[in-house]
């Protein structure tokens, strides 16, 4: 899963253009329905070991700056996704757990970024990357809502066999 996890990241870095109106480097964050499909399945310790894969990754391959920015966004995201998706059969759809757990992964970022940069002047790009994780929020959450099914149903089917 981790590595499913890294090669996403790896292409959507590749394919996926900067958005003009937001931090470079703001992208969908397609590998994190592997996170969020893996605290569904295995909890807590599995998806914060997706996580913190994904920061040594990104250490190895972009640097320091590169790699607290991925943590700084990947823990908040998934504390909170793995809080969240507990409730989430009393109040939570995966499209909504997609749109907070990207809201979060975008908070953790821009106060790293903040940090980091000594500019909190950055503030002013939450209001947009809370708009833009509506819509990768979405996009994540939809896929996940349509793998769910799937991967349900061929575990149910290694476990019968």
């Amino acid at each position: 899963m981790a590595a499913l996890s890294l090669v996403l990241s790896f292409l959507e870095s590749m394919l996926i253009p900067d958005v003009p109106f937001l931090p470079v480097g703001a992208k969908p964050g397609l590998s994190n329905v592997v996170t969020m499909l893996v605290a569904s399945t295995m909890g807590f310790p599995g998806a914060i070991s997706i996580t913190l894969i994904k920061g040594i990754f990104a250490l190895i391959t972009r640097g320091f700056t590169a790699s607290v920015m991925s943590l700084s966004g990947g823990i908040l995201s998934t504390v909170v996704l793995c809080l969240v998706i507990k409730l989430k059969d009393k109040a939570f759809s995966f499209i909504g757990i997609g749109i907070i757990c990207a809201a979060m992964h975008n908070i953790g970022q821009l106060m790293a970024a903040m940090a980091v940069s000594g500019t909190y002047s950055l503030i002013n790009y939450l209001k947009y990357l809370l708009i833009f994780s509506l819509i990768t929020g979405s996009v994540t959450g939809f896929m996940l809502t349509v793998l769910m099914p799937r991967i349900e149903k061929i575990t149910f089917k290694e476990k019968t066999v």
